[in-house]
């Protein structure tokens, strides 16, 4: 059986303004070509389909004009879609008895019995190939508040969620048959770049899942989604994140596109390749550290020269301001008249931090985590952290306020 990781796709995504929709067509041609190559008999999507729990008819249009097509090129495939923290679960499962007759499952709500308890089977599915169970998959998607059963903490509720899916499986299993487990979360150990703050945890690392929950017997692959950077998490087997197709910010400009391939043979692990992808539009920073406006203003010069088209780079400035500089727009405007570049942002800021000064870009400011800055502003106030009690009252009213 060869199956196929993606998640964090984000359809719909604005970069600075900029619709890239067309990135996210090309990359589905992409997939719709590599799913057929490799002949592949599962395509499991861990979570964030949509940027927004509230998706324009346009990227809807794109992520089922893209189901449709692999169901109708590849009649045997099937299909596993988990909801992330950024799609709207009900929205996702919405078309379900339409999706189901094209061997497509969605899961996002986590339903509960009369009696209140988590309807823990709904979230199993089996996996077939050749009209045999090969494998069976526990669908997990983002678990908010109220999702997993009652504990103390997030951690151990996730993990008690797991651990139940897992031993409920083992009542349901009629065969040794191997487990794909998917999730849309951070795991302790994942790597998470320094000046990525677009899918930092939300709770000061509170929300960071121990890889210990999926190290069971038979569980010979966790599909990650949640985190944009490729990479097996530190200290496990077999946990992977997919990474995102595109880079969502200018920290993951670096990042390794692309989609995983696992194997699974003889009811055991056979093999886990990565099939990169390389995204249609490049992320440039200039320059490398943050600079005085007329050196900035002499690397633009060498940017190439051309028309601007939906495949042009994505151009992040960073300007160092010693002093009050009211021509700086102009005078980048000016400098890139001709070039075949898409300015993204170019406003710096400076903030301090103890005694030193750093140039920060609009990017860096806009993804600030809220929970962060209460964090730094109340350390620097008491001189301790903030209490773990306080931290979840505070991120439920950050949670409220986003909706």
């Amino acid at each position: 059986m060869i199956l196929l990781h993606t998640a964090d796709w984000h359809i719909g995504q604005y970069f600075f303004g900029y619709d890239r929709k067309d990135e996210h067509i090309i990359f589905f041609d992409w997939l719709k070509k590599t799913i057929k190559e490799q002949q592949a008999d599962v395509l499991l999507v861990a979570g964030d389909i949509f940027d927004s729990p509230n998706p324009s008819a346009e990227s809807q249009k794109i992520y089922y004009r893209f189901l449709r097509e692999i169901t109708t090129d590849n009649p045997n495939l099937q299909i596993v879609i988990t909801a992330g923290n950024h799609d709207s679960a009900a929205r996702l499962e919405a078309p379900n008895p339409l999706l189901e007759e094209m061997n497509i499952h969605v899961k996002g709500v986590i339903r509960k019995n009369l009696d209140g308890e988590i309807d823990y089977q709904n979230l199993f599915v089996p996996l077939v190939r050749e009209g045999i169970a090969e494998a069976w998959c526990m669908a997990v998607p983002y678990l908010r508040q109220g999702d997993y059963p009652n504990a103390e903490s997030y951690t151990k509720g996730v993990k008690e969620m797991y651990d139940t899916l897992y031993d409920e499986l083992q009542k349901r299993k009629v065969a040794d048959l191997p487990i794909i487990v998917m999730g849309h979360l951070h795991a302790a150990g994942s790597e998470v770049s320094e000046g990525d703050r677009s899918e930092r945890t939300v709770i000061g690392g509170l929300e960071c899942i121990s890889p210990d929950t999926f190290s069971k017997k038979d569980i010979v692959y966790t599909a990650l989604g949640h985190l944009h950077k490729a990479q097996q998490v530190e200290n496990s087997a077999n946990m992977y994140y997919s990474g995102s197709p595109l880079p969502m910010s200018f920290a993951e400009k670096n990042y390794q596109q692309g989609i995983n391939l696992i194997e699974v043979k003889n009811n055991k692990l056979e093999r886990i390749d990565r099939i990169d992808f390389k995204p249609p539009v490049e992320l440039i920073s200039l320059p490398k550290e943050p600079k005085v406006l007329n050196m900035v203003l002499a690397e633009i010069a060498d940017l190439p020269d051309g028309e601007i088209t939906s495949d042009s780079p994505y151009l992040e400035l960073k300007v160092l301001i010693t002093e009050p500089e009211p021509s700086m727009r102009n005078q980048i405007e000016e400098a890139l008249k001709g070039k075949s570049v898409r300015l993204t942002s170019a406003v710096p800021y400076k903030v301090k931090h103890d005694k030193d000064t750093r140039a920060v870009t609009y990017e860096e400011l806009r993804t600030i985590n809220p929970m962060e800055m209460a964090e730094d502003v109340f350390l620097n106030k008491y001189g301790n952290g903030m209490p773990d009690t306080m931290k979840s009252l505070l991120q439920n009213v950050i949670e409220e306020a986003s909706r």
